[in-house]
């Protein structure tokens, strides 16, 4: 043999080998932070729409997107063992894109570039990547893309028919909605877009029209379709109101469930506020507290169409949320850790009763939310904890703060007119005669998903 010639291997080309470790980490990791971003702008969102729907659909969504995003991660950290350092690095021009989709002027801005830029780009970049990938080295990514895939497309046409929705009621908006999108798509176009190639850096970034900086509305938005008021009961500012049992239970709880929907926008509003000051596990468990809340709801709306009740007969309360106005947004997570743990010991009764009603479905839904708030309990002390180890200065210890919250929450009950009176009566007199003179069943509701 020739101890000149070049050494014969055998061929080592192949598909398969595209990416190496280390490449399929950093393309995870661009997908993980553009997910974080949606996650987190879309926490913001529910609280900034009074849509209902819309309100109910994004909790929904960021739930699905917290789970992919966590694969991601998850994985990324498998690939780069034994660091767990997740740095933005090469993929910021990409990822300020996505971040800045919470700037929208408008919840038909904010919805529609959701569904026409950012669901469409996760979804191209998804199916990209698994027509590329090796099955047997990334098979433990590629199950969560496949599901994301789907997961997005389903989401893409919610938020079309949202979007359309919102601005057929709101023509006004239509164009400055679509100059948003348009200036959204250029600037990732300008990235070069969502891909497994690193992202192009634009020496000057196109103008988005009409940007205005996110900031959270002091007072609860409402849906125009249901009886709006402060307060969603008599006996919460009525001590003459009974809270009743029988069919004035079954009507208070479901009201109750329905109204969980300051816990929706809540819920939103902390993982907004704390997504840059706690680490990914708070997002995670707060998009999944956000998801049952808005779930909570649902309980309460589709148990009162079942029964006939159409949406302007409904009353939508205001009070929890708005009573946490002006404070910092620690008192908001301190409000939904100061009912969840507040209530939780009559869940179990109310399921006994309505069981001897024959109400399968009120216990039901009462046993499943008992479930959910024992979760939310630990969420709220350990996440009330890490904030006050984090920033003692700023952030009490729990007893200080359910105190605060007590207080506020009497001060908001304590200012109720005897118009606010007037009014929570005069809806819940109409809903509790029209269930004793017996209504006929209704089966649709609105298409939240």
């Amino acid at each position: 043999m020739n101890a000149l010639a070049p050494p014969s291997y055998l061929p080592g080309t192949h598909r398969r080998a595209l990416w190496l470790r280390m490449d399929a980490a950093r393309i995870l990791k661009r997908f993980f932070f553009c997910e974080r971003a949606l996650v987190v702008a879309q926490a913001a969102w529910i609280a900034g729409t009074a849509d209902f729907d819309a309100k109910l659909a994004l909790p929904g969504h960021l739930w699905q997107d917290a789970m992919t995003a966590d694969a991601l991660r998850s994985r990324v950290f498998e690939l780069r063992y034994p660091s767990r350092f997740m740095e933005v690095g090469e993929d910021a021009p990409v990822v300020s894109v996505f971040t800045e989709t919470v700037n929208a002027p408008s919840a038909e801005a904010f919805l529609l570039a959701l569904a026409r830029v950012f669901k469409p780009a996760l979804l191209a970049a998804y199916h990209e990547y698994i027509s590329l990938a090796d099955e047997l080295s990334d098979g433990p990514i590629l199950r969560a893309l496949r599901l994301a895939v789907t997961e997005n497309a389903d989401q893409i046409a919610v938020l079309t028919r949202l979007a359309t929705q919102l601005i057929r009621t709101a023509p006004e908006r239509r164009a400055e909605a679509e100059a948003w999108v348009t200036g959204l798509g250029e600037r990732l176009l300008q990235t070069g877009g969502l891909s497994v190639e690193t992202p192009l850096q634009p020496a000057k970034w196109a103008d988005l029209p009409g940007r205005t900086p996110y900031r959270l509305p002091d007072r609860a938005l409402r849906d125009a379709r249901f009886s709006n008021c402060r307060y969603y009961w008599p006996d919460i500012v009525d001590a003459d109101f009974p809270y009743g049992d029988g069919v004035q239970l079954q009507l208070r709880s479901a009201v109750s469930h329905l109204n969980e929907f300051w816990a929706v926008e809540t819920g939103g509003a902390i993982l907004n506020a704390f997504a840059d000051d706690l680490e990914w596990e708070f997002i995670y468990d707060a998009a999944r507290w956000t998801y049952d809340e808005a779930r909570h709801t649902r309980m309460g709306y589709e148990r009162l169409r079942t029964w006939g009740f159409v949406p302007e007969e409904l009353p939508l309360g205001s009070y929890i949320y708005d009573c946490a106005r002006g404070q910092d947004p620690v008192v908001r997570l301190g409000m939904l850790h100061y009912f969840e743990t507040k209530n939780i010991g009559k869940k179990t009764k109310r399921a006994s009763a309505f069981a001897s009603y024959d109400d399968r479905m009120s216990q039901h839904d009462m046993e499943f939310d008992w479930a959910d708030e024992t979760i939310h309990a630990e969420y709220g002390h350990r996440w009330l904890d890490a904030l006050h180890e984090r920033f003692p200065e700023r952030v009490p210890e729990i007893d200080t703060l359910r105190a605060e919250c007590d207080r506020l929450v009497a001060a908001e009950v304590a200012s109720a007119t005897e118009a606010d009176r007037d009014q929570i009566r005069a809806i819940a007199g109409r809903l509790i005669e029209k269930a004793q003179r017996g209504v006929p069943a209704a089966v649709t509701g609105f298409d939240t998903h």
